[in-house]
């Protein structure tokens, strides 16, 4: 999905669940962009949620029905709004992102694990 889409159509083109409105992240997102009444974004972390853990959703269990017991599933902190991973960004890469390897113009070279 291109960054320019409106986030209505991105919201639209994934399966909603009955009890949880349920959006795809973008590239490198990690902030919430759900909009409340007043047009104003959310803005909550998006943290990983283990759902199958989670005593509310047990009760519900529509997440664990439409994707299974182990789903790498974001949920919003503030609006509880669920975010699935974005398929162009890699899979299990914490939601801060990568890192960099660059520091002031300086390339710096992984650590090489040690060898025993």
């Amino acid at each position: 999905m291109s960054s320019g889409e409106p986030v209505s159509a991105q919201a639209t083109d994934v399966p909603q669940l009955p009890n949880h409105k349920v959006k795809v992240k973008k590239t490198g997102q990690r902030a919430c962009n759900e909009k409340d009444e007043k047009g104003k974004f959310c803005g909550g972390h998006l943290k990983r949620w283990f759902y199958s853990v989670d005593v509310l959703e047990r009760e519900c269990g529509c997440a664990e029905k439409a994707w299974g017991a182990d789903a790498e599933v974001y949920r919003c902190e503030f609006c509880k709004t669920l975010y699935l991973p974005n398929p162009d960004d890699a899979s299990g890469v914490n939601v801060g992102g990568v890192g960099q390897l660059s520091v002031f113009g300086i390339t710096i070279v992984p650590k090489e694990e040690k060898k025993t």
